[in-house]
């Protein structure tokens, strides 16, 4: 019997230990739905507060329900480590560990390159190693195989290698990691047969590419598309405040065409790990192919410059209240990327933050999900909104979570901006001034 042939009939027969390493937003949701399953787990991570806490059968994301956690782990079927030699003995490891960029906007995958080192050392006939972290066309074929086949392994034949690119989208109640359609394309034919044989037990539907690259490259335009056409409307945003039309409107009229156009929203700008970060590993890569990709770098300038221009929009409303920035007191009203979640991640409310306070304003900031800001750098514990609100100056929405009551809001501040839109149409005290 061939290696592929028995681990398909492992697969089939539930006999495989899958490892995931890293357990984070991608990587723990990913490892329940393999137990769930009915496949033996074993989460693998640096964070032994992480490791502890699902040993302990509590869940430290809002994805991941304690309720979903626990009968997992106290079945067995799931269990945690900070040690890499429980490699050795798994069937099919998932790769999820994070791909930030350098402080040049280069990508920064050591955390691939570590965890592909010790798959390597611990590879065996019979593997399947499927790649989940975002990153650049060829980083599977480039990276990761020679440090497992250095061993003499020859993949398609002893192991199995693929990628298969997170779609996972915080705080989304409909769509979670198992009904998400998943890309998936191996190294060779024989890989992608062993990888579609194995999340195909735990993901409703899948998607099978011709290529790792071409599984790496979906990602990448599913992220650029968003982040391109979300800098559109933020510079149309920018083009219709010059023209003094309501962009909120042109957008809600554009939306009515039936075909050709779909609505994006202007904002404060983009967070998060994948729009503000994809789109500059692909455009690192065609770097190394002498091509500019200049619409992607346009791209991350336009957006990039929404906090500033959100603060632009502080001074100028303070100004008409004649008052200075410097001393008046500004709440920023949401510190997560987006809403109803408690990750802060490359958010925009964080520089819109730093560059109040660079220019002397007196800011607080309230958050229902994130206490405190101390560990992002930012000097801040969350205030209590119906203290900090009514004594603010001038209050700038920068998340619209829905645990805000708009209405109390609008009715107890003096002066707000509205980034998100959410005060059109609510009567209250407050002057709004908008994007």
């Amino acid at each position: 019997m061939s290696a592929l042939e028995e681990l398909l009939t492992k697969i089939q027969n539930r006999k495989v230990l899958v490892a995931v390493i890293g357990l984070g937003y991608v990587g723990l949701p990913l490892a329940v739905e393999f137990a769930r399953a009915g496949f033996r787990v074993v989460g693998v991570d640096t964070d032994p507060r992480k490791v502890d806490s699902i040993n302990r059968g509590s869940s430290y994301l809002p994805d991941v329900p304690t309720q979903a956690l626990a009968p997992l782990v106290d079945s067995g079927n799931l269990t945690a480590t900070t040690d890499y030699d429980v490699l050795a003995g798994a069937d099919a490891i998932s790769i999820c560990v994070p791909t930030p960029l350098s402080k040049y906007k280069d990508p920064d995958i050591s955390y691939i390159v570590a965890a592909s080192d010790g798959i390597g050392q611990l590879a065996h006939a019979g593997m399947l190693v499927v790649l989940e972290s975002t990153t650049y066309p060829g980083t599977t074929e480039e990276i990761i195989l020679p440090r497992i086949a250095e061993n003499g392994l020859q993949v398609g034949r002893d192991f199995f290698l693929a990628f298969s690119p997170e779609r996972v989208d915080p705080g989304n109640s409909v769509w979670k990691t198992r009904n998400t359609a998943k890309v998936i394309g191996g190294v060779t034919p024989q890989c992608l047969r062993a990888a579609t044989a194995l999340y195909g037990q735990a993901i409703d539907q899948l998607v099978p590419v011709a290529s790792t690259r071409a599984a790496e490259m979906v990602k990448l335009l599913e992220n650029t598309f968003r982040a391109v056409n979300i800098a559109l409307v933020n510079e149309m945003a920018i083009m219709c405040d010059k023209l003094g039309v309501d962009i909120w409107e042109v957008i809600q009229a554009a939306a009515t065409k039936p075909f050709g156009f779909m609505p994006f929203f202007p904002g404060p700008g983009v967070g998060g790990h994948c729009i503000p970060l994809d789109p500059h590993y692909l455009s690192w890569k065609l770097k190394t192919l002498n091509y500019n990709a200049r619409f992607i770098q346009l791209a991350g300038e336009v957006n990039s410059h929404m906090p500033d221009y959100v603060v632009g929009k502080v001074v100028d409303a303070l100004n008409e209240q004649g008052r200075p920035v410097k001393g008046s007191r500004i709440l920023v009203l949401g510190a997560a990327y987006k809403p109803d979640v408690d990750d802060v991640r490359e958010s925009p409310a964080l520089d819109v933050i730093r560059l109040l306070q660079a220019r002397g304003g007196l800011v607080d900031y309230h958050d229902p999900y994130i206490p405190s800001l101390r560990d992002e750098g930012v000097p801040l514990d969350a205030v209590d909104l119906e203290v900090g609100l009514p004594a603010a100056d001038c209050v700038v929405i920068v998340t619209n979570h829905a645990a805000y009551d708009w209405g109390w809001i609008a009715g107890h501040a003096r002066l707000v901006v509205d980034t998100r839109h959410v005060l059109r149409g609510i009567a209250g005290g407050a002057r709004v001034v908008g994007l």
